[in-house]
């Protein structure tokens, strides 16, 4: 008894990724560029002739933002045609048609699962066909669908010539909406997919990608190439496999290296292999100083005995842990079997890129990230290669990686050495301690060095903030406030790089606590019950050498306190009201009336003193501003860019500094700092 095939369970169980929503259409693309080789076998690229029409509502949905600028957009796709002046659906075509996983073409490659693909994507398939039976033309007409199957229709007028029109009718819309829309993508997809055939000895036939109004010749997308090529094989496993390098024009669209897996002429995997060998990235330069993008095509019989019934991959692992029990390669294997080809190939771009990536990374440091200039002896030894064209942040992130990789080592050393310091010492211990310490040293320069430069940048943002920007307008003070400290935090819940009152005085660097812009009830140093703001508070050492988050005692001795407020630059509205100084002295005057404690809860001794008090106020010097300073009896700095002064009743030293006072300063006390790096002071 035969067994009987369903073809709706068949349709069924045949997979198509929406990733590859259009693969029933190059399938179609495929079987036309075969029936013209099989029509045309000694001249099908100058005789053959295949158009795909895209077919398209005739009624577009409601614009409702007609008015808008720009191209109207692209009405939903229904389907497409694929016409070709190929051999036509002969007897033997036709059979091996109704025949499901037919081997008739097994020879060049066919599943007979194509038509399967194009009833998962599409409602229904309409053929129109002729061929020649000797001197008479023979023409045939059919319906495909999968409630139906193959239904015979009446033979079609209108046929000349030999070919086939395929009508893919009803593009399902899962699919419609995963597809490329307009014209030219689809024509770039297709050619992309069937490149092989543009690629080999005696090219391709015309083929053209029709759209109303736009027609778009594949054969233009060779010449865009620009390309040269070469052959190469090797073997992985006694498996032989053939490579078509290609070195092409370099472009926006395809500026990737990347690996084509074939299979039966057609591409049915590509990816990457952008970095996978040192140098190897999207602008490389040949020997005259050209920029060009390597791709690789990879074909095989090996290959085409494993793609999937789909086409949409291969049935080979990725790689097997441990031994194989198999000799076939494994999809790593071949991957490094073509890397290893490659490095050939390209054995002279591949060393240039080494030197330009040298240079790329010598300049950086040297101008932009000094930090790194003490690792630079290990890194280069590494043998790190990174793309010229890489951008800044992109290549600091890279130098970074590779520091905190030296870092790592360097902690398993030091443990080991450390272990290896008890009981009798191998030989090469001395060697190994002095290497270990030279190391250290090392990261401990790149470390300050980092520090340093972490400065620098803190103060070009400060520089922004107090620029007006194209309109005139001024950053508010709460961004210069959250750069300074961030805002309704404490020093319980930050890190110590998080706050820059380095800026404005290094002792503010070691406090006890520190709040920003929080309530003074919600303070631990103050019992205060007002929820008052200041907008930076500080509680300080008296004794600057004995900080008291390094100190041992539980008690410190009494602190001093410090108010920070800030005012947006330029503000011009320091009121009787609004008067900043006041505001410092109203916070001083209201911590020294509650009952005083350490950060950590722990009293605070008393002593015969009120607690020193300083208050700093950062603000432009506006005229309202300067009145406030004159009317408290403020003394004006040399550079005319601050006042201070001792107010005598609340026993607070008041500094005002304006903004720019407040960078020059702080560019001043790390100027030498900054040109040990080679980083410049403004």
């Amino acid at each position: 008894m035969a067994l009987k095939t369903s073809l709706a369970g068949r349709v069924r169980n045949t997979t198509l990724p929406k990733t590859h929503a259009l693969l029933p259409l190059h399938e179609a693309v495929v079987n036309g560029i075969q029936a013209i080789d099989a029509r045309f076998p000694e001249d099908s690229g100058g005789r053959g002739r295949l158009i795909v029409r895209i077919h398209r509502e005739t009624q577009g949905a409601f614009d409702l933002s007609a008015g808008s600028p720009g191209r109207s957009p692209l009405r939903v796709i229904t389907g497409f045609s694929v016409e070709d002046n190929g051999i036509g659906f002969t007897p033997d075509n036709m059979a091996s048609f109704e025949t499901l996983d037919s081997d008739y073409k097994a020879g060049i490659g066919c599943r007979g699962v194509g038509r399967l693909l194009w009833l998962v994507a599409f409602d229904r398939v309409e053929v129109r066909s002729a061929y020649y039976d000797g001197d008479s033309l023979v023409r045939r007409q059919f319906r495909f669908s999968v409630s139906q199957d193959v239904v015979q229709g009446a033979s079609p007028e209108g046929l000349t010539d030999a070919g086939t029109t395929v009508l893919l009718d009803g593009f399902k819309k899962a699919f419609q909406q995963s597809a490329a829309k307009s014209a030219e993508a689809i024509a770039r997809e297709i050619f992309e997919h069937c490149i092989w055939y543009f690629l080999r000895e005696g090219g391709a036939p015309e083929v053209f990608v029709s759209d109303e109004d736009e027609t778009f010749s594949l054969r233009d997308f060779v010449e865009e190439l620009g390309h040269t090529e070469t052959t190469g094989s090797f073997e992985v496993n006694g498996q032989a496999f053939t490579m078509l390098n290609l070195r092409l024009k370099t472009s926006a669209r395809n500026a990737t290296p990347r690996l084509h897996w074939c299979a039966a002429n057609r591409v049915v995997r590509d990816e990457s292999i952008a970095g996978k060998l040192p140098g190897l990235y999207a602008r490389m330069k040949d020997s005259t100083g050209g920029e060009f993008t390597y791709v690789c095509y990879l074909s095989s019989t090996f290959l085409d005995n494993h793609v999937r019934a789909d086409r949409t991959d291969f049935d080979l692992p990725e790689r097997l842990p441990g031994d194989a029990l198999l000799d076939e390669p494994t999809l790593d294997d071949i991957r490094t079997g073509v890397l290893r080809e490659v490095s050939k190939v390209l054995a002279e771009p591949l060393a240039s890129a080494h030197v330009a990536s040298k240079e790329r990374i010598n300049h950086f440091v040297s101008t932009k990230a000094p930090k790194f200039r003490p690792l630079m002896k290990r890194i280069e030894s590494a043998g790190i290669v990174v793309d010229p064209s890489m951008k800044d942040n992109d290549l600091e992130m890279e130098l970074y990686k590779q520091a905190q990789k030296i870092e790592t080592e360097l902690l398993a050393e030091g443990q080991a050495v450390y272990a290896a310091s008890s009981g009798k010492k191998p030989e090469d211990y001395d060697d190994r301690l002095a290497k270990y310490l030279e190391t250290l040293t090392e990261l401990n320069q790149s470390d300050l060095a980092n520090y340093v430069a972490r400065r620098r940048t803190t103060l070009d943002i400060l520089e922004e903030l107090i620029r007006s920007d194209d309109d005139g307008k001024y950053a508010r003070e709460h961004s210069i406030h959250e750069l300074l400290f961030p805002m309704r935090k404490d020093s319980n819940e930050i890190g110590v790089d998080a706050a820059n009152l380095w800026i404005l005085d290094e002792r503010l660097v070691f406090h006890d606590y520190l709040a920003s812009d929080k309530t003074l009830k919600s303070m631990p140093i103050t019992a205060d019950a007002s929820a008052k703001r200041p907008d930076i508070l500080v509680s300080r050492p008296i004794q600057p050498d004995t900080p008291v988050l390094a100190a041992e005692r539980q008690n410190p001795p009494l602190n001093s306190i410090v108010v920070v407020e800030l005012k947006r630059p330029m503000r011009n509205d320091a009121t009787e009201g609004e008067n900043p100084i006041d505001q410092c002295l109203d916070y001083v005057e209201r911590i020294r009336e509650g009952k005083t404690t350490t950060a950590g809860g722990r009293p605070i001794p008393s002593s015969p003193q009120e607690p020193p008090a300083f208050c700093y106020v950062i603000a432009d010097l506006t005229p309202t501003m300067e009145s406030r300073c004159r009317k408290a009896n403020l003394t004006k700095t040399h550079d005319g860019l601050g006042y201070f002064g001792y107010n005598e009743p609340y026993k607070a030293y008041i500094e005002v500094i304006s903004f720019d006072g407040l960078v020059n300063g702080a560019k001043e006390r790390n100027r030498a700092f900054f040109d040990r790096l080679g980083l410049p002071s403004s």
